[in-house]
Order: C-alpha cells, then structure tokens, then sequence
C-alpha cells in the first residue's frame, strides 16, 4: 500500500454527512460502522473490513454492516460520540483515545508496563475485564468488545538517538493515551493525531517523533523517510487492543442469535488482527532495516527506568483522582496483572529469552 493513498484517505476530514437511517426490510439490518483508521490501512484498516464482512457472512446477509474509514463519516477520533449518538451502530478503534469520558477506559487498550496481547484477552475474557468494560461504558449508551491487537509496539520514529531521559526533554512527540501523561513528566510534548496525519506532521517539523505501532503498519506509512532512528521497548503499549463498540439501543434491537454472531466475530477479529501483525511486521523490520536504512535501537536502561517511576505516578494519581469505576478498574487491573506475572515470566518470557541463544534450526539441504 502506498502512503499516497493513506495520506488522501485521511485528508478527507470533514463534518459527519447526513446519513439515512439503517435499512430494515424483510428482516434484513444494516448498520454502519465508523473507523480510526485510514482507508485500507493494513492490519487495523482491513481487519474491520473483514470484521464487518464477517458479520454479514456469518448472518446469511440478515445484519451488514457498511465501513467508514477515519474521515469519510467522523473525524478520525469520533467514533465514540459516533457510535453514543446513534451516527453509527458500530465503531473500531482504540479504548485509550476516550480518557476525556473516563480514564477508565484506558485500561481496556493499553496501559504503560500493562498487559500483553495474551495477558489482555485473559483478564477480559476470564477475568472481571469484560463485566467492568460493560459497567463503564453503560451510562454512554454504549458496549464494547475486544476486536483486535497488534501486539507489542515499537517506542517510535525520530530524527536523533535517545540516548538518556535528556534528550526526550523538549521533544514534541505524538502519542495517546496515559503514555502522553508519563512522557509530559520526562518534560516532553505529547501530541494526538490519528495515523494518517502523523506523517505529514513529521515532514512539516510539526513534531519531533512518533509511535503508532509497529513494522508492519509503520512502513506502509512511510515514516522511515523522514525519520531513521528507530527505537524498540514498546513500554507503553505492551498489547495495545482494538475495541468494537456498539450503540446499546440498537444492540438491544437484535434477536439473541444475532448478537452473538457480533460477539462472535470481533472474537474472531480479535485473533485475526494479531496473526496478521504477527505473520508481516519481521519482514517489514527486515525491510525497513535493509531497504531503507533504518536504524534499530533499544530505549537505553535509563530511559526505561525513568518512564517506569512516571508511570507508576500516572497509576497512582488516577487512581487518587477518579471516581468509583475508575478506581475498580485500577484494583481490578493490578490484582490480575499480579496473578499472571509469574507465570508469563517463567514461560513464555523464559521461552523468548532462550531463544537469543546461539543454537537455530537448519535445514540440510
């Protein structure tokens, strides 16, 4: 994909239109779903795609559901009051751009020194993350489901080595979410922008930095050609979920088997996204590095120590400040983290750390 047409896609901004209401005829439904993400952006672009086909496949054509890239409908960060008022039915995007409605919210994405993509899933699905998710959202109108995961992310793009906490002091860097609190303590300046503007953003100066996610999204996008440095230690979005959220009127609208054919399939989009990050973003690595010149650097231990104290002191004051869910959310959070610690450390941590050991497969051929 060409970062032309991601660039165009997402130029395209502009007011909601006015939309029709969902045609129902014959006992068929169809919805629409607003998006984050730029037009065909791989991984997160087209797995709501596949999502909202799967929706219609999985119903015999009873619900379908029509996509909206960022901009086409909603702004890029609309999709919440979108999906809240009843301009959607549905939205795809990430829990951590709704701090302004709860700070809760946050957590059901991606939280600094969090949870992993597996870790996510677990205390969604199997712990009390879902049953919170409900009760925060409930009073907007809305619910919400797991719908995707890129996985760990990359720190980002930037023109200079980070070598100490120094030279992030002064920079003007584009990130979301609580990871915007931590870096603003470290004297940086965090900027929100949806990833089809972080580009020209780089180009123009207009910030010094960027993460949005890993390899595989990142050279599609292009940053490498601004920016060569690199930087590894995805601290802050350890698995970093993709949520699908739903108007509750209309969710309370649909017959038994059709809602969970919904939760069924962002089931399903939930494994599909992350296979996909998974199964592209080393070639792209190895692209960006041998194709493009990029260098590839960890955070230094300094760094990491210094966004862990801040983070921690994020914890802790939304924590101190929020009200009753928020507070639930953090404990709730804390206390499944600390139960799954040791055995991600003493498996699939040990397994990975193993593997950096000189012995590989090969094939005698």
């Amino acid at each position: 994909m060409k970062r032309r047409s991601f660039l165009k896609s997402a130029a395209a901004a502009a007011p909601a239109a006015v939309v029709s209401a969902p045609a129902i005829s014959q006992g068929l439904t169809e919805w629409r779903m607003v998006t984050s993400w730029p037009k065909g952006l791989p991984g997160t672009g087209s797995g709501a795609e596949r999502l909202a086909a799967r929706i219609g496949a999985m119903s015999g054509g009873r619900l379908t559901v029509k996509v909206y890239a960022a901009g086409e409908l909603v702004p890029a960060l609309g999709c919440f009051d979108a999906v809240a008022d009843g301009t959607a039915q549905l939205g795809h995007d990430a829990s951590y751009y709704h701090t302004s409605k709860s700070e809760g919210a946050a957590f059901f994405s991606a939280f600094p020194w969090g949870f992993t993509a597996n870790e996510l899933t677990a205390w969604i699905r199997h712990g009390n993350g879902q049953k919170l998710w409900d009760e925060l959202y409930l009073p907007f109108g809305l619910r919400a489901f797991q719908a995707g995961n890129p996985g760990t992310q990359m720190f980002g793009w930037f023109r200079n080595e980070i070598r100490s906490p120094d030279d992030l002091r002064g920079l003007k860097y584009r990130t979301p979410g609580n990871n915007a609190r931590v870096l603003r303590k470290l004297g940086v300046t965090p900027v929100v922008l949806p990833g089809g503007e972080i580009y020209p953003a780089l180009q123009s100066g207009t910030i010094d930095g960027a993460e949005w996610v890993g390899p595989y999204n990142d050279l599609s996008l292009g940053f490498y050609q601004v920016c060569k440095y690199y930087y590894s230690h995805g601290y802050h979005e350890p698995g970093a979920g993709e949520e699908l959220m739903v108007n509750e009127k209309a969710w309370s609208t649909l017959p038994n088997d059709l809602k969970e054919i919904v939760r069924a399939a962002a089931g399903v989009a939930n494994e599909d996204i992350l296979a996909e990050f998974n199964a592209y973003s080393g070639p792209a690595l190895r692209a960006l590095v041998q194709e493009h010149g990029v260098q590839v650097k960890p955070l230094p231990d300094s760094v990491l120590m210094a966004v862990g104290e801040k983070s921690n002191e994020v914890l802790n004051e939304l924590y101190a400040e929020g009200d009753e869910i928020v507070r639930k959310i953090i404990e709730d959070f804390m206390r499944f983290r600390s139960d799954i610690l040791p055995w991600t450390r003493i498996g699939e941590l040990a397994f990975t750390n193993a593997r950096r050991l000189p012995f590989d497969f090969k094939l005698n051929t």
